[in-house]
């Protein structure tokens, strides 16, 4: 089976809650939608056990992009543009992973770079649902409708336009924006919208996570608090 999930902002233990709800197989793919680091506690404990799995593939989320860049940066002299990033990043939940990267010896800073900056940008794939485009986000459907043009950046800052269906023949897959903020209705939930799957349920925010299958479209879901969460 393959199963997309996103937004993780270091929440450890719904991440491991989830991987055992769906119970993750060898012969299973995950994609992970960015936004891995961040905000929760424990992010970088996130990206070493996503290294040690090869049936886990990342997508680059604008979080997991900028402490990549500002991490390998550290030993530079910094510019007053940088220290403000660098100040900015702090304050939009770049603290704790800031503060975890510190602890690090350097052997395993390298891995946590290199990890990062491995990260895909985007994937298309066809499963027994459908076909499918995964990224952090997407930019509007004008911009998407000449994708050869698009800065890659938008697909990591763009802005949906869930109002709009942009494919009539295939899904797009995102994070990014937690669907409560889309449609408060669908908090702590995955939203589906003109073949818009989005996938972010604020778990750092609301404590739920969720996950899609994108063989069946079964959507499931954990909270820090209730073990038993079912799948919808």
């Amino acid at each position: 089976m393959i199963y997309a999930m996103s937004d993780l902002h270091g929440c450890y233990d719904l991440y491991i809650k989830m991987l055992e709800k769906i119970n993750l197989s060898d012969t299973d793919t995950l994609y992970i939608l960015g936004d891995v680091i961040d905000r929760g506690a424990d992010g970088i404990k996130i990206l070493f056990d996503m290294m040690e799995r090869k049936n886990v593939v990342p997508i680059l989320g604008n979080h997991d992009y900028l402490a990549a860049f500002l991490l390998k940066k550290l030993k530079s002299k910094p510019t007053k543009e940088l220290k403000q990033i660098f100040k900015d990043w702090l304050s939009d939940g770049g603290l704790v992973t800031y503060e975890a990267f510190k602890k690090l010896d350097d052997e395993d800073k390298k891995k946590v770079l290199d990890y990062l900056n491995s990260f895909l940008i985007f994937e298309e794939l066809d499963t027994q649902a459908g076909h499918f485009f995964l990224s952090h986000t997407v930019p509007s459907k004008e911009k998407m409708m000449n994708f050869d043009d698009i800065d890659w950046r938008e697909l990591i800052v763009g802005r949906a336009e869930y109002d709009t269906k942009y494919f009539d023949d295939k899904y797009i897959v995102t994070g990014h924006t937690p669907t409560a903020l889309i449609d408060y209705t669908s908090k702590g939930k995955i939203l589906e919208i003109n073949n818009h799957i989005a996938i972010d349920c604020g778990a750092v925010f609301c404590g739920t996570l969720g996950c899609v299958c994108l063989d069946t479209l079964e959507k499931f879901y954990v909270t820090c608090v209730d073990d038993t969460s079912n799948s919808r």
